[in-house]
């Protein structure tokens, strides 16, 4: 393939996929193009360390002797306008073309946007790249009172974030309670508790009906009650939308997001998308999901690449997701939706538990708050398709580990049946 392979989006996923192709074997051209002109970086940092720290960097992908020695030519500052589909090649905004024989979509996702009146207020931010969280840092020294608009995930990260820097922080949130997509109540509940109890003010249920200014730079947040919020910065983090348009306007298959097949093929098999972008059926649920993290990120693009090389399997990998939140670390495994009842372990008074979520007698998966072990266990269990009784979990992580034992020792006896 003299044009070689092309990867929109130098993020998690687009950098995992040029570092797996050449772990693959492929050693025709790979070129990865990026709208930003750093170097690839992590982005979970953003809302924790990195905003709190001033002399913070960013951290890396990987270094820049890595994209030299491996033959992989970095672009940043490049934003591509179209796919020609069937030229196969791509139209640079401000000129020139880049060809390719495969293509691989890692464009990522944006935050979502709120229509509120004052939204254009300097001062207004969400997170979403470096440069955003350069801005949150700088502000943040100029700010006393911050609004979070939005109790998902990276407004509470940054919640807890900035009440550590000593800022007078408050969360609205439309819905009845927090983290209303991620987890169960009763997780959502416990973080609440927690957040609050080191001074984070969190109004549930609550809308805003309109930001205002004072001397050209946002200074409060109105709710529709009336009741107004001082705030010399207001953080909006109530979701992302992928960022589907190039695939759109070149006449790929959208479905809440760049739709692909179990092996990150679009409806133009030679186009493929990893990533926050795609939206696939999975394996573990039978349901179309789109998913947001960075595991999910790496995992399609190891398979991208495997496909690229005729080594693909379908994908499977089992999700799990994190948050560090204040001194709450978060991790999930699998996906619990569509649950009817949980087992708990650990004890929340000691901010040490897990919720394990059933349908029916079959795991879904895990919920837990600093108890990387059940974590672990979990990913484990999930990964060989072992599903342990709720009495099992009951006896606790010992019994959980000889149950598994027990199961992987007689599986490869019930297989050969």
């Amino acid at each position: 393939m003299k044009n070689g392979v092309v990867i929109v989006g130098a993020g998690h996923a687009g950098v995992q996929a040029a570092a797996s192709l050449r772990e693959e074997g492929y050693d025709g051209p790979v070129i990865l193009v990026g709208d930003e002109n750093e170097l690839p970086y992590h982005k979970p940092p953003l809302s924790k360390t990195f905003i709190k720290d001033q002399e913070a960097k960013p951290q890396p992908l990987r270094g820049e002797a890595f994209y030299t020695g491996s033959a992989i030519d970095y672009r940043p500052g490049i934003r591509i306008d179209a796919i020609d589909t069937g030229g196969r090649r791509l139209e640079i905004a401000g000129g020139g073309v880049l060809p390719f024989d495969r293509l691989i979509l890692a464009t990522g996702s944006r935050p979502r946007i709120l229509p509120l009146p004052g939204s254009d207020l300097p001062g207004v931010v969400s997170l979403r790249s470096l440069a955003d969280a350069r801005l949150i840092r700088e502000l943040s020294t100029q700010s006393e009172d911050v609004v979070i608009l939005g109790g998902g995930f990276i407004g509470l990260e940054i919640a807890a974030t900035l009440t550590a820097a000593g800022r007078k922080v408050t969360v609205v949130e439309a819905v009845d309670r927090l983290l209303g997509r991620a987890v169960a109540p009763v997780i959502a509940s416990h973080v609440r508790q927690r957040l609050e109890a080191i001074c984070v003010r969190i109004l549930t249920g609550t809308t805003i009906a309109r930001l205002e200014g004072e001397n050209g730079h946002v200074s409060a947040a109105v709710t529709l009650s009336g009741e107004r919020l001082p705030a010399q910065m207001v953080i909006i983090g109530i979701g992302v939308v992928p960022n589907v348009e190039l695939a759109a306007t070149a006449g790929i298959t959208i479905a809440n997001g760049i739709r692909v097949d179990q092996k990150m093929r679009t409806s133009v098999p030679e186009i493929l998308a990893i990533g926050d972008a795609a939206s696939y059926r999975h394996w573990l649920t039978g349901g179309d999901v789109r998913l947001e993290s960075v595991q999910n990120a790496t995992d399609q693009a190891r398979l991208a690449a495997r496909t690229v090389v005729d080594h693909a399997d379908i994908y499977s990998a089992v999700p799990w997701f994190w948050s560090d939140i204040g001194d709450m670390k978060l991790q999930m495994v699998g996906l619990t939706s569509g649950g009817d009842s949980h087992v708990a372990l650990g004890d929340l008074t000691e901010n040490k538990f897990s919720i394990y979520h059933y349908a029916g007698n079959r795991l879904l998966g895990i919920e837990s708050v600093n108890r990387p072990g059940d974590h672990m266990l979990g990913r484990k269990m999930l990964g060989a398709g072992f599903s342990p009784t709720p009495q099992t979990v009951a006896t606790g992580p010992d019994g959980l580990k000889a149950a598994l034992a027990a199961f992987q020792q007689e599986e490869p006896a019930r297989a050969a049946e």
